[in-house]
């Protein structure tokens, strides 16, 4: 498991290769990449902000790819979110997954997406025309984690 919050652009390539190198028992790789948009809640955005509390966010993803771990046979993931100053198009979030088979692949990288979304303390700050803005939590994000609860 690798768990990184850092101000630095990542590699997708570079973190794939890492992962699967010299390792024959992946049969699949999921991953995801989050960008950072020029629009959101119909107003142009000119720059994002996002803030972090140091250790508690680490220790959050931790969680969440060990939840994973528990409903889902994987074999290894990277989890990167980045922090500071981020314009539209620039790489926000990488999840990882490895796995023997596709479908662990893409349903743990989904779940961590979705429960990222909604659980990992992160503080977003939008730059618009009309100023600054904090960026609320959305009802979408938390049907989309709601899907995973066992009943």
């Amino acid at each position: 498991m690798k768990i990184l919050v850092q101000r630095e652009a990542f590699d997708l390539g570079a973190e794939v290769a890492a992962m699967s190198q010299g390792r024959t028992d992946i049969g699949a790789v999921a991953s995801f990449v989050g960008l950072a948009r020029d629009m959101n809640e119909g107003s142009g955005v000119q720059a994002m902000t996002l803030e972090h509390y140091p250790g508690m966010t680490e220790k959050a993803l931790a969680a969440l790819v060990d939840e994973a771990n528990a409903r889902w046979p994987l074999l290894d993931t990277t989890v990167i979110h980045r922090i500071g100053r981020l314009l539209p198009g620039d790489p926000i979030v990488l999840v990882v997954v490895a796995s023997q088979h596709r479908g662990e692949a893409f349903a743990a990288s989904e779940f961590i997406m979705d429960y990222l979304k909604t659980r990992a303390p992160f503080w977003k700050k939008e730059e618009t025309l009309q100023g600054e803005r904090w960026v609320e939590a959305r009802a979408s994000d938390d049907a989309a984690a709601a899907r995973w609860i066992e009943p």
